[in-house]
């Protein structure tokens, strides 16, 4: 069953310091373009994952996302007590050194607080959020995610495969009712050539005539193109049957499909085939369409 470049994945892994969610976000692409959007990732590893998304999902736009959701203890900030020693003497120092400075009695408590709003004086704590030690959660956290991705493509690559195969076979219908044209077309043109002929006032010879008409109706014959698309139709179903990741062959089939088509209509010389080649036209574009998205 084809997949779908569209997909989504989400897992968690419960850490020491809080709890890491991991996102995967898949749009159609032409090669794997792979996106970390993650600085908690460490480096060395970066390399691992994107060869991981690359290897599992072939083919797309791969978004990675990261988010970090620290326990309240570790969210906590620290106190840096000997800067706040040092500039607790330093203010004090200053207090007395300056001449004519009465000594206010200011709270010790509230000169504290003043200290406390200077930079670097309270810090968020630093850690590294994925390291050696929990890295095989993680590593997990990021199997579960890329699982949850595929699992999402299969669930498009299935509405997709509806849609396009009954589309081929919207076609190949189409294309029966273009042969129930032929006979009244052959008839026009056979009318329309006896009365321009008669319009002419002209004798013709019959044999040469007939042989007028045979070479004109060869023009028109649209008899290989209708053989090569229902061909090129039974092609793309089989190709969508049997291959893991048919997207790229689909597209060159799709373009053969609309080669013949256009073809017929060009040849065509009857209202209601064009008509009809209007509505083929139609169907393969929105095959075509859905098919940028085939894996």
């Amino acid at each position: 069953m084809i997949k779908s470049m569209t997909g989504y994945g989400k897992a968690e892994a419960l850490l020491e310091g809080g709890k890491l969610t991991i996102e995967i976000r898949t749009l159609n692409g032409k090669g794997a373009d792979i996106g970390m959007k993650s600085s908690i990732l460490p480096k060395d590893k970066e390399l691992e994952v994107r060869q991981r998304l690359s290897s599992r999902l072939s083919r797309g736009t791969i978004d990675f996302y990261t988010t970090w959701e620290p326990n309240a203890a570790d969210s906590s900030k620290a106190v840096n007590a000997d800067l706040i020693k040092e500039y607790y003497r330093q203010i004090h120092d200053l207090r007395n050194a300056l001449p004519g400075v009465a000594q206010p009695a200011t709270s010790p408590d509230l000169l504290l607080l003043a200290i406390l709003r200077f930079p670097d004086v309270v810090d968020a704590k630093k850690q590294d959020v994925v390291n050696e030690s929990n890295w095989p959660l993680v590593s997990k956290a990021i199997d579960e995610a890329i699982d949850a991705v595929c699992e999402y493509r299969v669930r498009e690559g299935a509405a997709l495969y509806k849609d396009v195969t009954s589309r081929v076979r919207n076609i190949l219908d189409l294309e029966n009712e273009v042969e129930g044209y032929e006979a009244e077309r052959i008839a026009s043109v056979r009318e329309r050539l006896t009365k321009n002929l008669e319009e002419l006032s002209q004798k013709v010879d019959p044999q040469r005539f007939e042989q007028e008409m045979i070479f004109y109706l060869e023009k028109l014959d649209i008899n290989e193109e209708k053989v090569r698309l229902r061909q090129h139709c039974k092609y793309f179903l089989d190709t969508i049957d049997t291959e893991e990741n048919p997207g790229k062959k689909l597209g060159f089939i799709i373009q053969e499909m609309g080669r013949e088509i256009n073809t017929t209509g060009s040849k065509a010389n009857h209202a209601g085939i064009q008509k009809t080649v209007v509505l083929m036209k139609d169907e393969l574009e929105k095959i075509r369409e859905q098919s940028l998205n085939i894996l």
